[in-house]
């Protein structure tokens, strides 16, 4: 009878520990899920429609370029620094400008044959 009850209670912690870990699995999808939301909404507010389509695209062939973008434009916003929407053209100059810093640092890979 102390066997089954030990192995009841090694069965019911078991189980406890996993519902506590799919509890913090889903409490931690949701938390980037609402990040994600929350980024979506700047973006919206920042930027004009051919703004916002353009990124769309540059996510579709570039998506690392495409988050830092994303990552300055909100900093922007957030830091004041945007005064109105940001068209197209100011886009096109800001992803120059981003190109710039970000292929002269980690994007270029240089194969060296021996």
């Amino acid at each position: 009878m102390l066997a089954e009850d030990e192995e009841l209670e090694s069965l019911m912690l078991r189980r406890r520990q996993q519902l506590e870990q799919e509890m913090r699995r889903k409490a931690a999808e949701e938390r980037r899920v609402q990040a994600e939301l929350q980024r979506e909404s700047i973006l919206r507010q920042i930027l004009s429609s051919e703004a916002r389509e353009r990124l769309t695209r540059l996510k579709m062939v570039r998506p690392q370029f495409a988050r830092v973008v994303e990552d300055h434009l909100i900093a922007l916003a957030q830091a004041g620094r945007i005064q109105s929407i940001i068209t197209d053209d100011q886009l096109k100059e800001i992803l120059k400008q981003l190109l710039k810093h970000f292929s002269a640092g980690s994007g270029r890979v240089e194969i060296r044959r021996k």
